[in-house]
C-alpha cells in the first residue's frame, strides 16, 4: 500500500530538502518497502511510495503532481487524457486549466496531491468514499501532508503536541473521527473532500455531494440486471490484470465479491478466511458454505491466543492514530497468507452494509421510530408517563422490555444509536484523570454526532438513508477503511473495495428506501437480486464478521492476561486514565462480562502502544 507526503513551504537547501523527503519516504515504505517517486524544488517536495501501478509522478516547469492509487473519471475528455498520457500527466494538464475545479471530476480509490511551487499554491484530495487517508498541518506560508501521521512527523516543522481531546474521542468512538487527529495541529481531509492553499490560507470544501433520489421507482428485473452489471464492472476495475483474491467471512458482501470475481476471471477464486475456537466467535461455517458454492481456491487460518500476544505490537504499529477496532488482526492474518500466495490485491466487502442497510441497528432503530408514529399528545401525556411510572425493580418483565424500549425511542436521532456506548456506560468522571478531564470538552463527542448526522443528509430523507449517510463517515471512512488498509498494508497486500465505486454508490443513492430496509428485513433489494446466486444459508443468515475473542481469551490464557496488565499497568503513568478505573476494570468488570469489558482493555493496551511505538517518534 505504502502512501504519498510532501510539502510546500519557504525555500530550503536541495540537501536538506533531499534527506527531508528521504525520511518521510522510508518512514512510509516501513511495512511493504515499496520503491518512492520522488520530485524536489527549493521550496517544495512530494513522494509517492507505492508499487508502479499506483504510484504516478509529473514535474515540469515547478507544477508537481503525485497520485497515490488510481484515478479515474467520468469526464470523457479527461478519462481519454488519462488513458493516452497517463494519470498524472492528465491531472497536471488539467490543473493549468481549471485549478480546484479539477476534483469534481474525479473518481477512484486515490490521494492527490498538487503543489505549484512557482504561484505558491497546493491542492490536495482523497477519493469521494473515503478509502485513503490524508493529514496535513499548516506550515509558516506553507502545508505540509501525508498520508501517514508519523510521516509528517519527520519534518522538522511538525507539531507533534497531543489533542486531548482526541484521547475523549478515541474511547468513545474506539477511533478519532475526521477531520481531527490525535495531535493538535494535524488535521485530516474528509471523504471528497480537497483542500486548496494559495495566498497563505487554507481552503477545504467537498467537490462531490452525495443526495439521495427516493422517488424514483423501477422494475425489479430491470435494476437487478443494473445490479449484477455493475458488481461485474466494479471487481473487473479494481483487480485490473492483478493477481486477486477476496476475503470470505461467509457473510453477504464478501461472499457476493467472491462468486463474481470467479465469474469475471472464469476460475476459482482465492478467498482467505479466519476462524477462532471460540463460541460464538466463528463463521468458518458460513465462509466454507461460500467456498463450496462457487467454488473457490479456499485458504483458513485458526488466530490462537499465542497469535494474538505475538502480534498486538505489529498490529498496534501500523496505525499513527490510537486505533481500537480489534478486527484489524484477522484482517492482517488474511493479507499475509495471501502475500505468501503470491497475490497483489485482496477485496474487501466493506461498503455493502452501508450502501444497501446490512446491520441489524438499522432495524432495530426503524422499531424505535414507530414510537414517533403515535400522536404526541397520547405519547407524551399518556403513555411514556404511564410506562415509565412503575420502578423498574419491581416491574414484571414484559413491562420492563416497555419501559426499555420507551426509553431509547424517546431519545432523538442520532443520539439514540449512541444508547449503549461503553465509555458512557462507565462515566467520564470515573475513566479518565482529573488533568486530562481539565483539557477537555465532554460534550464534542455528542455534538459531533449530531452535526454529522444533519450534515450528511437532507431532513427529508427517509430515516434509514439518513443512517446510512451517517454511517458512510463514522463506520466506513473513520473505522472501517483504515482497520482494512493498514492490516493489508502491514501484511503486504494491496486492498480495494468494490462496493465504494462511484457508479455502485450512485446506483444505491437512487434506490428506494423500502429495498434497503422493509420493515425489520435488512438488505430488501440485494437479497433478492442474488437470491440463486449467492447460497441460500448465507442469504438468511445474521451478520457476524471478523470479531475477536480477546475478553474471553484474556480470562484463560495467561500470556494475553499479563500482556494487557503490563500495558494497562505503564498506561497509570501517563495521567490519562484514573489508575482505580483501570484496576476495577482487570480485577472486577472482566469478571462480571469478559467480551463485554474486554474491549475497554483492548482500547486502553492499543493506547499504551501507540504512546509507546509512535509518540516516541523522533524527527
Amino acid at each position: 500500500m505504502s502512501g504519498i507526503g510532501g510539502w510546500l513551504s519557504a525555500d530550503q537547501a536541495a540537501m536538506e530538502n533531499q534527506q527531508i523527503i528521504d525520511r518521510m519516504a522510508n518512514l512510509l515504505a516501513r511495512f511493504d518497502h515499496n520503491p518512492a517517486l520522488t520530485a524536489i524544488q527549493n521550496n517544495a517536495a512530494i513522494s509517492v511510495v507505492a508499487k508502479t501501478s499506483h504510484a504516478h509522478l509529473y514535474e515540469k516547469e515547478g507544477l508537481i503532481v503525485g497520485i497515490w492509487g488510481r484515478v479515474k473519471s467520468q469526464n470523457a475528455q479527461l478519462q481519454a487524457a488519462i488513458d493516452a498520457k497517463g494519470m498524472a500527466t492528465a491531472l497536471a494538464e488539467s490543473w493549468q486549466q481549471k485549478e480546484k475545479e479539477l476534483f469534481a471530476d474525479l473518481a477512484g480509490e486515490f490521494v492527490c496531491c498538487i503543489v505549484d511551487s512557482h504561484a505558491h499554491k497546493a491542492a490536495l484530495a482523497i477519493d469521494p468514499a473515503g478509502t485513503h487517508t490524508l493529514y496535513y498541518q499548516q506550515l509558516n506560508n506553507g502545508i505540509l501532508f501525508g498520508s501517514s501521521a508519523d510521516s509528517l512527523l519527520t519534518h522538522p516543522q511538525a507539531n507533534r503536541e497531543i489533542n486531548p481531546q482526541g484521547l475523549l474521542n478515541y474511547l468513545y468512538f474506539h477511533m478519532i473521527p475526521g477531520p481531527d487527529t490525535i495531535y493538535r495541529a494535524h488535521q485530516r481531509l474528509l471523504p471528497g473532500e480537497y483542500l486548496y492553499f494559495h495566498n497563505g490560507q487554507i481552503e477545504t470544501n467537498r467537490y462531490i455531494h452525495f443526495e439521495f433520489d427516493e422517488n424514483i421507482r423501477r422494475p425489479f428485473p430491470e435494476l437487478q440486471q443494473e445490479f449484477i452489471s455493475l458488481l461485474k464492472k466494479s471487481v473487473s476495475e479494481a483487480i485490473q490484470g492483478q493477481k486477486a483474491g477476496a476475503f470470505l467471512s461467509g457473510g453477504t458482501d464478501s461472499s457476493t465479491l467472491t462468486g463474481i470475481l470467479a465469474t469475471i476471471t472464469g476460475e476459482p477464486a482465492k478467498t482467505y478466511s479466519i476462524g477462532f475456537e471460540a463460541t460464538g466467535y466463528d463463521e468458518m461455517y458460513y465462509a466454507r458454505i461460500a467456498a463450496r458454492h462457487f467454488p473457490t481456491d479456499h485458504h483458513e487460518y485458526y488466530v490462537t491466543p499465542d497469535d494474538i500476544v505475538a502480534t498486538i505490537p505489529l498490529i498496534a504499529s501500523v496505525f499513527d492514530q490510537p486505533f481500537g477496532n480489534a478486527s484489524a488482526l484477522p484482517a492482517y492474518y488474511c493479507a499475509r497468507m495471501a502475500k505468501n500466495d503470491g497475490l497483489d490485491l485482496l477485496l474487501g466487502g466493506d461498503g455493502g452494509d452501508e450502501l444497501f442497510a446490512g446491520n441489524a441497528r438499522y432495524a432495530k432503530q426503524y422499531l424505535f421510530s414507530l414510537y414517533d408514529r403515535v400522536p404526541s399528545l397520547l405519547r407524551n401525556y399518556l403513555l411514556s408517563p404511564l410506562i415509565l411510572a412503575f420502578p423498574a425493580s419491581i416491574s414484571p418483565k414484559l413491562l420492563r422490555k416497555a419501559q426499555s424500549y420507551v426509553e431509547q425511542a424517546t431519545i432523538p436521532m442520532p443520539h439514540r444509536m449512541e444508547t449503549y456506548n461503553l465509555l458512557m456506560h462507565y462515566g467520564l468522571e470515573a475513566v479518565f484523570s482529573p488533568e486530562l478531564l481539565a483539557q477537555i470538552d465532554a460534550e464534542q463527542p455528542a455534538q459531533l454526532i449530531e452535526q454529522t448526522y444533519h450534515d450528511a443528509s437532507q431532513e427529508h430523507n427517509s430515516l434509514i438513508n439518513r443512517i446510512l449517510a451517517f454511517e458512510w463517515k463514522y463506520t466506513l471512512a473513520d473505522n472501517d477503511f483504515p482497520k482494512v488498509v493498514q492490516a493489508c498494508r502491514l501484511g503486504g497486500m494491496e486492498v480495494s473495495f468494490p462496493f465504494t465505486n462511484d457508479e455502485m454508490i450512485a446506483f444505491s443513492l437512487k434506490l428506494d428506501p423500502e429495498q434497503k430496509l422493509k420493515g425489520t428485513q435488512l438488505r430488501y433489494f440485494f437479497k433478492r437480486a442474488l437470491t440463486g446466486f449467492l447460497p441460500n444459508e448465507i442469504i438468511a443468515k445474521k451478520k457476524q464478521g471478523f470479531g475477536l475473542p480477546f475478553g474471553v481469551w484474556m480470562q484463560t490464557h495467561q500470556p494475553l492476561r499479563e500482556l494487557a496488565a503490563d500495558s494497562l499497568s505503564d498506561l497509570k503513568s501517563r495521567h490519562v486514565i484514573r489508575s482505580d478505573f483501570i484496576d476495577k476494570l482487570l480485577d472486577q468488570h472482566l469478571q462480571e462480562h469478559a467480551s463485554y469489558h474486554g474491549t475497554m482493555v483492548w482500547l486502553l493496551m492499543m493506547l499504551e502502544y501507540w504512546f509507546k511505538q509512535h509518540h516516541t517518534v523522533k524527527n
